[in-house]
């Protein structure tokens, strides 16, 4: 990859623009124009995620569709006019690349882009209607996570002494989280050890048959993968579901060409358990439960092979 990458997706670029748009918006939330706040916010955070992307690699911000644009990304600046991805792709790409990214926050980050483009292209008004505390701290819980994947700070993003709001917010948002996440389990927890010795055994043995691949009702959402864990408040074999990060081939395809091993991770996304009807959602909620929502596992798969162009 080039050094001079073209300045439209250059990841420390779209950083910058960010920060100055975050600006912006601290400025018109301390004017009392909270319309407006919203709207420099929800600018400042698309470029954020794009800087995110770019950070990775140029070509995850630029339009598939538009080959100038691919080269461009390759460091061969052959125009200026370069076409990068929509909003809805973006924060699916985010999903895949940021560990904490999960669903709940990339539906938000969908939520708030519509309401700005609502807000640009019809005479809709939007942020009218849209109360301060039912954005703000999603908001700033989206923005923290992408941050802390690109290793830098709200304090950096939007200086020391406005970060102070934010950071406040999402602490108290973080132990209220906790909160209401423990005494879930503790209500659940509570109601499965009411039952009598014998039935509490014979649910746990009942727990011990199920496998991942009979759970997909469990789930009404696709995701790539469902595994087993330890269910926080009955001890049962329970099941979390969530999206494939990443993977690396540790073995090489055996003498005949025909299989190799690859060591697969993924980011859980939801956490459900058959025998007391604990469900959590987001990786907030499964780490609050103490459920570890990354996900490691190894398979030994077929290779796939590209078809023939047909052209020799």
């Amino acid at each position: 990859m080039a050094d001079d990458v073209f300045i439209a997706i250059n990841s420390e670029a779209l950083h910058a623009k960010s920060k100055v748009y975050m600006g912006r918006a601290m400025m018109r939330k301390a004017a009392g124009d909270l319309d407006e706040y919203q709207l420099w916010a929800s600018l400042a955070l698309e470029l954020l995620g794009k800087a995110a992307l770019a950070r990775q690699h140029p070509c995850l911000v630029v339009d598939p569709q538009h080959a100038p644009s691919m080269f461009v990304a390759a460091g061969f600046n052959i125009t200026t006019d370069v076409k990068t991805i929509t909003a809805k792709t973006l924060f699916e790409r985010l999903t895949h690349l940021v560990p904490r990214f999960d669903k709940l926050v990339q539906k938000f980050c969908m939520e708030i882009a519509e309401r700005r483009n609502a807000e640009l292209h019809s005479a809709d008004l939007p942020f009218k209607t849209m109360r301060l505390e039912a954005w703000e701290e999603r908001y700033w819980h989206a923005c923290d996570t992408i941050l802390r994947h690109i290793e830098t700070s709200l304090e950096d993003w939007i200086g020391a002494a406005d970060a102070a709001a934010p950071r406040q917010l999402l602490a108290e948002a973080a132990l209220a989280l906790t909160a209401a996440v423990k005494l879930l389990v503790e209500s659940h927890r509570a109601a499965f050890q009411e039952l009598k010795k014998a039935e509490r055994e014979n649910l746990h043995a009942l727990a011990e048959l199920r496998e991942p691949d009979k759970q997909t009702a469990l789930f009404p959402e696709r995701y790539d993968e469902i595994w087993t864990v330890s269910c926080p408040a009955c001890a049962c074999r329970a099941f979390v579901t969530g999206e494939q990060t990443g993977e690396d081939i540790t073995k090489e395809a055996d003498e005949y060409g025909i299989w190799e091993t690859v060591d697969r991770e993924f980011v859980g996304e939801e956490f459900k358990c058959p025998t007391c009807d604990l469900a959590l959602t987001g990786s907030d909620e499964l780490d609050a439960a103490g459920i570890d929502y990354i996900h490691t596992d190894q398979q030994e798969r077929e290779m796939e092979y590209e078809p023939d162009y047909g052209n020799d």
